[in-house]
């Protein structure tokens, strides 16, 4: 991707983010799904940023991608949530570990907006230990049958293909290793519920899953048999680069909203910018802002250059460590910006009427989802410590 290429690719997110905020306000406030958001990612060519070009995507590498997400960020944890979904743990693993067929199946559709794409690990019983899942499979007829339930999945109502993860049904002990396929969602065997009670992001779409003797195409394994494990934990990478790139955004439309703010209210005779404990959060947040900013450019770098050459484990390694870095710290500190904005506001921040409320309520979901504080800590400690130390092996 040339420089100029990139700078297309962030002005088209800047256009999208624009036309956007009007409707996503009032579907926030009505506490419901915004078409708005497909819509108009596909009307300014978003919906395929990081796939390759000749599957009809930009062809983005993790850098650029990182900010445009940084940038969708500031318009609400919903919407970005949206793409990561569709994009970052969606198209992802079919670029990564996806057979030319399942390329050429989705990828192009895809990035049209014909096949919008989910990511299925969750299930109720299953989320920070993805070796508990009871999702199960079994060849049958050429092909794969699956049964269980996801649960929490995001664009999962919408989604006209999943990423699921399941377990051979009759293996047991060693032989017991998860598979991942493409899963479509027509068809009455798979039966879908929205679950719209939820703490903020109520313009995204979440939902959950049930297979039934669900039949998957043989072409719709996704990389060998019983490589599940390895394919859900690569692209947990990419996702949470993408959670940890909204959590920068989100600061900074915090400290914008603020800055503003700050000037125009008056109390005690004069702008409320003038109070130096107001001034105290304002710092405090710009501090926070930077250096997530810092610690996400710095896991970006370290994903692309994996990217850039896969087969190199160190670098990949690297790169793992570096995004849980990045993720922990970021959305741990768009949580405490949000807070602190909200205490700026004073009454008005603890509504939804107002960006900063909205943020403080959205945000939180980003130190559990892709991975907990309590996971990204341990993956950080093994990391410095060896594997041998792994908290769960």
């Amino acid at each position: 991707m040339t420089p100029r290429e990139q700078q297309r690719l962030l002005d088209d997110v800047e256009a999208f983010c624009t036309e956007l905020r009007p409707s996503e306000e009032l579907c926030y406030l009505e506490h419901r799904y915004n078409p708005a958001i497909i819509e108009l990612a596909r009307k300014y060519d978003l919906l395929g940023m990081m796939v390759p070009v000749e599957y009809g995507g930009r062809g983005a590498d993790a850098v650029t991608y990182a900010r445009a997400l940084t940038r969708i960020g500031r318009e609400g944890t919903g919407v970005r949530t949206f793409f990561s979904g569709h994009s970052s743990i969606g198209q992802y693993p079919i670029v990564r570990y996806g057979s030319q067929v399942l390329r050429q199946k989705y990828l192009p559709a895809s990035v049209r907006g014909e096949c919008i794409l989910a990511f299925g690990l969750t299930e109720p019983e299953a989320g920070s230990n993805p070796l508990e899942l009871t999702s199960t499979y079994r060849r049958e007829g050429g092909g794969f049958v699956l049964n269980g339930i996801k649960y929490l999945i995001s664009n999962g109502s919408i989604a006209h293909a999943v990423i699921v993860f399941a377990y051979p049904e009759q293996a047991a002990g060693s032989a017991r290793r998860m598979s991942a396929f493409v899963v479509e969602t027509s068809g009455g065997t798979m039966e879908r519920e929205d679950l719209p009670a939820k703490l903020g992001m109520f313009t995204a779409n979440t939902g959950m899953f049930q297979m039934t003797n669900h039949p998957v195409p043989p072409e719709n394994l996704l990389g060998e048999e019983g490589e599940g494990f390895r394919i859900a934990m690569g692209t947990l990478v990419s996702g949470r680069l993408s959670v940890a790139a909204g959590c920068v955004g989100v600061m900074e439309d915090c400290l914008a909203e603020c800055l503003a703010y700050a000037r125009q209210r008056h109390q005690h005779g004069k702008p409320i910018g003038r109070h130096q404990l107001v001034q105290e959060h304002l710092a405090e947040i710009e501090v926070l802002r930077a250096a997530a900013e810092a610690v996400v450019l710095r896991a970006a770098e370290a994903k692309a250059a994996s990217d850039a050459q896969p087969q190199d484990e160190a670098l990949h390694v690297q790169a793992d460590l570096r995004v849980a870095e990045a993720k922990l710290y970021a959305s741990r500190a768009a949580w405490e910006a949000a807070d602190r904005a909200v205490q700026v506001y004073g009454g008005r921040g603890w509504s939804e009427l107002y960006r900063v409320g909205r943020h403080l309520q959205d945000v939180r979901v980003c130190r559990i989802y892709e991975g907990t504080d309590e996971i990204m800590k341990l993956k950080i400690a093994a990391a410095l410590l060896g594997k041998e130390f792994a908290a769960y092996r």
